[in-house]
């Protein structure tokens, strides 16, 4: 489904409104979750969200459907799309970088028990050591 979503907004040349201009779908990309100017994926869902529900207001004398809403509701879910990916690399990333710190950590540790393990050997068996690597 979300192939074709992806499909569908470059097709249809979808443009996402943000604090610096539209955006293509491609752009959102490289927009990060969230930044401190506002030119982020949190603020174009929001945007696009508040399209949405003003084409939902309801009319009490009007039954007729907005078309614009089915667009907007495709916008809504790229976007979301694009964030879940986005917050699945970070995830990703940091447990990466958590798990080459430990083993990092881990390889110190093993050095210093080998040097403590070379330190413990006697004079004579340091003397056979060395004999046997030259």
């Amino acid at each position: 489904m979300t192939e074709n979503l992806f499909e569908v907004a470059t097709r249809q040349k979808y443009r996402f409104a943000s604090n610096k201009g539209e955006l293509t779908t491609e752009q959102l990309w490289e927009l990060p979750l969230k930044a401190k100017n506002g030119f982020d994926l949190d603020t174009v869902a929001r945007s696009v969200y508040q399209d949405l529900k003003a084409t939902s207001e309801e009319s009490f004398v009007e039954v007729s459907q907005n078309p614009n809403k089915a667009v907007l509701e495709q916008k809504l879910e790229i976007v979301k799309h694009i964030i879940a990916v986005k917050q699945d690399e970070r995830k990703k990333a940091e447990e990466k970088a958590a798990n080459a710190a430990e083993r990092k950590r881990l390889l110190e540790i093993l050095a210093k028990r080998q040097d403590e393990e070379l330190e413990g050997l006697s004079k004579e068996e340091i003397e056979q050591r060395i004999k046997e690597l030259t």
